[in-house]
């Protein structure tokens, strides 16, 4: 359980109502305790001496505290419903602007499916903890102990004999906490995989039925989730074996009380009222103890999902804003330089870039070319410290760009990636992303700078259409253009475009390519290109090849003096002999 004491922080700003939830709670608990004291005394009382008045008075008293304890329950699940809810949307709001923080090496190294499982299965079962399994676990621990004290009172040794029999209980509640904490940890983990399989599924769904693979995705979906259920099943099974022995218990020990009693109420020293007081006690004890093993397996649930919470919560952010912030000349010039640029990957052997030297002017474009795997996206999104450098620095107008606020770094710096990556909504809330207050003539000329214009004008409602999750109801030309018209609108000084056309066909590479002309015009640029089309936009090329820029020039001048150059801007066949033979 320490790991829900981790949880303070959260439960601290609604200690005050979670704790008069707990004692309206054990105020219900000690009315409904009163209950058998006052039949005691109904029975020793005005039932011996036949007082009719009596009788009608504490008769009252008794239907009283039943209404008082209705009341507290009452108002304790009043309570403790809004500090819940609360601690959930900040819970939640917290776990969301971490992973909005995290730089992209976190993310490269975890499925999407776990992140969306911690941050909703996860965070219901963590408040579910301080909704119902910590207040009961509070008010049925008062409960036990002050019920056995009342024993005591009554009679040592019907004392005694009920904790003599409850040890089992606590023997196997320590047994219980120790395993079944790690089984639902480990189905914590496993609906997570599952929810990563259900994510790609959905997202792939194209891929999947274009090559025939939904039945190999449904058996190795079937798989997980039989996996998934034999872990629960030994939740299941384990939490029954609890609940089998305490549910027997309190059975157990109400025949001893009655055996017990009844032999000292024959002897004289236990009144009548006394042993049905008793009798009544310990009927009042059968649901806390009956529910001792479901709030342990909800405890036990938090905690697991707590340890995961915090797993995330906790990963170190290493893209920050800087101490000693410096802001950028304004308006900025766009002169960007790489010095000693150097990256390794987070628990990687080997440096991806070791020493990248470039410089690009203002208002220049220069293509980055490489072999797959080079570093080519890395270095780029090191511009605007998606990454950060591990060794050298890049400057912006002079400034190290880790100097500068991240904010003001990425006002700066606009991306567009290989994959353009659409948000459901419509078109103009996706254009206006980073400047909400665009107004639409903005975002109609950002727009037709992109050549995007006319066919976003051929849509139903315009600006106003919805264009669906991911905006696969576009052509990837469409995506590429509004992904295109979404950078320029914030007039950035610096363009980085991720090798934006490889993705394309030939008639849609020639329409993006047009409104990749008429977006680089009076902007800092740098390309990662594949393709001639591609590098023939850009005013000088640079060629990354083991971990280093190795040439700087136009494409004529690589052409003909770089053999690797060559050999990237060579078509497909004509890099492979056996292509080559088959083409002879």
């Amino acid at each position: 359980m320490a790991t829900l004491w981790r949880l303070r922080p959260h439960f601290r700003p609604e200690a005050a109502l979670l704790t008069t939830a707990i004692l309206s709670a054990v105020a219900a608990t000690l009315c409904g305790l009163l209950i058998p004291l006052v039949i005691q005394q109904i029975i020793d009382g005005p039932v011996a001496r036949r007082d009719l008045t009596g009788l009608l008075w504490m008769t009252g008293g008794a239907l009283l505290l039943g209404a008082l304890e209705a009341g507290f329950f009452l108002g304790r699940h009043r309570l403790v419903i809004g500090p819940s809810a609360r601690i959930e949307s900040r819970m939640r709001a917290q776990l969301y602007d971490h992973l909005q923080r995290l730089p992209l090496a976190f993310h490269d190294q975890w499925h999407s499916g776990q992140l969306l499982s911690r941050a909703s299965s996860d965070l219901t079962t963590i408040v579910r903890f301080p909704r119902y399994a910590l207040v009961y676990l509070v008010v049925n621990t008062f409960t036990i102990v002050v019920s056995v004290g009342v024993l005591c009172w009554m009679s040592p040794l019907l004392g005694a004999a009920f904790v003599v029999i409850s040890l089992p209980v606590v023997a196997g509640s320590v047994v219980f906490e120790a395993r079944y904490q790690d089984l639902s940890l480990r189905a914590q983990n496993q609906l997570g995989d599952l929810t990563t399989q259900v994510e790609e599924s959905v997202l792939g769904i194209r891929v999947l039925k274009a090559f025939g693979r939904a039945g190999q995705a449904l058996a190795t979906f079937r798989a997980r989730a039989e996996l998934l259920r034999g872990t629960e099943i030994s939740k299941v099974r384990m939490l029954g074996l609890l609940t089998a022995t305490i549910v027997g218990l309190p059975e157990v020990a109400l025949g001893a009380v009655l055996a017990i009693g009844g032999v000292l109420a024959a002897r004289g020293t236990m009144s009548a009222g006394e042993l049905v007081a008793a009798v009544a006690v310990v009927a009042y004890l059968q649901w806390p103890l009956e529910s001792i093993g479901y709030l342990l397996a909800e405890a036990n649930d938090a905690a697991a999902a707590t340890e995961r919470y915090f797993q995330l919560v906790e990963a170190e952010v290493t893209v920050t804003d800087p101490a000693e912030p410096v802001s950028l000349p304004t308006p900025p010039r766009g002169e960007l330089r790489m010095e000693g640029v150097r990256f390794r990957h987070p628990g990687a052997d080997t440096e991806l870039l070791r020493g990248v030297d470039l410089e690009i002017r203002p208002g220049e474009t220069l293509a980055l070319v490489g072999g797959a795997g080079s570093g080519k996206s890395t270095l780029v999104g090191m511009v605007s410290r998606l990454y950060d450098v591990t060794g050298g620095r890049i400057t912006l107008d002079g400034i190290d760009v880790r100097r500068v606020p991240l904010a003001e770094l990425r006002g700066a710096v606009a991306t567009v990636f290989e994959e353009p990556v659409l948000f459901s909504g419509t078109v103009r809330d996706n254009i206006r992303l980073n400047r909400a207050d665009l107004t639409d003539d903005e975002v109609r000329a950002a727009l037709r700078v992109a050549n995007a214009e006319s066919f976003v004008d051929a849509m139903p409602l315009g600006l106003d259409t919805e264009i669906g999750e991911q905006g696969f109801s576009l052509s990837g030309g469409q995506r590429q253009r509004l992904a295109l018209a979404r950078a320029v609108v914030a007039r950035p000084s610096v363009l980085v475009l991720d090798d934006p056309l490889s993705a394309l066909d030939v008639h849609t590479e020639a329409e993006v390519e047009a409104a990749l002309r008429q977006v680089l015009r009076g902007v800092t640029a740098l390309v990662v290109a594949h393709r001639p089309s591609t590098v023939q936009l850009a005013d000088r090329v640079a060629v990354l090849d083991e971990g280093r820029v190795t040439a700087v020039g136009t494409h004529q001048d690589l052409l003909r003096d770089c053999p690797r150059y060559r050999e990237l801007m060579a078509p497909v066949d004509e890099r492979t002999p056996e292509a080559g033979t088959a083409r002879r």
